[in-house]
């Protein structure tokens, strides 16, 4: 999608010159004289980056035009211009929300890295609003139980500050939403919150990525970028699976939480944000600290308020709501009318013990969802995708039973904890391998025996 940028300033030679830079790099550009201009503009294209002038003579200036824009629902991105700005106009301007304050005279360098970072949180913000709109969800921490109860209870006393928050739970346990929930009830919330998982990024591409990197850094860096921590400046950012950082790295974000500064990849000056930092493991941070492969004093940075996401096998009690809710929610992302779980499905599922947690039983709502065509879900439809319940006493655990009883109770733990790395891992075999603790092979090996297929878990949530 071709990215919409207005430039507003009273100068025309510098407009002609700044479009002809982004025209160059394939942007849409408009123009506008002054700041009524710009604001009738922005009301006719909707730009996704502004360009704006601090100083113009006729009509509101650009301060002005700033908070305007900033006090809309759909704001663009706005990056300030100025030769005659003090500190004062620059701190006003990122209070009422500027994105960046870029210096005149301008180069075609820092306008161009500066735009397509702007267009990139304009594009993020878009994508909000949009998911938004298309399920508009009040709460996505679904259950009433008293487990759940507590993680709200956390929530509510942390979110208005600006404690860095530690989440830890299993795999699937719904950590990022917890995450989300914290940044929305927060003061911060008007940003998008910026996300970054660890585990995700190949080592030598996190430095830049967490901190950005200037044009010529390294092979390949042909314009500056701005990192995570430039773009949640104001927001917050949430680090997942944390303790997958490289170690090196862990030294760099511990200094970056004692300074408040970051130093871009090749840069020699550094800058402050204001960052909200929450992190997020599945993994025991303190037996990571206790076997070296986490930072204690990292540790000590990032859990200054512990809330840890209970596994849903521990709270049962909330499956009836989370089925009804994951159930309106697979509808209207498979476009056709939730079904409703019948009292017997619902039950077979509550036997479960879903080893992938609410990711898991997310999957599977929305497959039943896919493959189903009566209205109601039955039991039996349950069965067939997580197998028949039996009962684990009597004929299994009864001294003396059969070893074929011992075999079956077996195999039905392997199919259940397979299955459930397959859910957690959104059907990527490497990556339920290594949730397993396994190598890719020995679990193909594994699923061929158990009857596995792989395209029983591709259905992404």
């Amino acid at each position: 999608m071709t990215v919409r940028v207005l430039v507003a300033d009273d100068e025309r030679n510098l407009r002609r010159m700044l479009r002809a830079v982004l025209e160059a790099d394939a942007y849409d550009v408009y123009e506008a004289e002054n700041g009524a201009a710009a604001l009738t503009a922005c009301r006719r294209i909707e730009p996704d980056v502004v360009l704006l002038d601090l100083l113009m003579p006729e009509g509101p200036d650009g301060l002005a035009v700033l908070q305007e824009l900033g006090s809309q629902d759909a704001a663009p991105s706005i990056i300030m211009m100025s030769g005659k700005a003090t500190l004062g106009d620059a701190v006003r301007a990122t209070k009422l929300g500027a994105f960046q304050f870029l210096e005149k005279p301008l180069t075609p360098e820092s306008v161009l890295s500066t735009v397509a970072a702007a267009a990139e949180l304009a594009r993020a913000r878009a994508e909000n609003r949009a998911l938004r709109a298309e399920i508009p969800v009040t709460d996505d921490l679904v259950g009433a139980g008293p487990l759940m109860a507590r993680v709200r209870e956390f929530i509510a006393q942390v979110a208005p500050t600006r404690s860095r928050v530690l989440i830890t739970g299993e795999s699937g346990t719904g950590k990022e939403l917890v995450a989300r929930a914290i940044h929305r009830a927060s003061p911060r919330a008007k940003k998008p919150i910026v996300c970054v998982n660890c585990a995700a990024l190949p080592r030598e591409l996190l430095e830049s990525e967490m901190f950005g990197h200037e044009r010529g850094a390294f092979t390949g860096a042909v314009a500056r970028r701005h990192g995570k921590f430039e773009l949640a400046d104001g927001s917050s950012l949430f680090l997942d699976e944390i303790a997958e950082m490289h170690p090196e790295l862990q030294a760099k974000l511990l200094r970056v939480l004692e300074s408040g500064t970051i130093e871009r990849v090749g840069g020699e000056h550094e800058k402050a944000v204001d960052v909200r930092v929450i992190a997020a493991t599945n993994k025991d941070p303190t037996k990571e600290v206790a076997e070296g492969r986490f930072r204690e004093d990292l540790f000590y940075r990032l859990a200054v308020f512990p809330i840890h996401v209970p596994p849903l096998r521990d709270r049962k009690e909330d499956i009836p709501a989370l089925v009804a809710h994951l159930a309106t929610l697979a509808g209207a992302r498979c476009g056709r009318s939730p079904r409703v779980f019948g009292t017997d499905a619902v039950r077979r599922m509550e036997a479960h013990d879903w080893p992938g947690n609410v990711r898991e039983f997310a999957n599977v709502v929305e497959r039943l969802t896919i493959v189903g065509g009566d209205q109601q879900v039955m039991a039996d439809e349950v069965d067939a995708v997580l197998g028949p319940a039996r009962p684990v006493d009597d004929e299994v655990n009864r001294p003396g039973a059969p070893e074929s009883g011992l075999s079956r109770a077996l195999e039905s733990y392997e199919r259940q904890l397979i299955r459930g790395a397959l859910d957690a891992a959104v059907g990527n075999i490497a990556e339920a391998a290594r949730r397993l603790n396994t190598d890719r092979a020995n679990l193909h090996r594994r699923m061929r025996r158990l009857g596995i297929r792989r395209s029983d878990t591709e259905v992404s949530i």
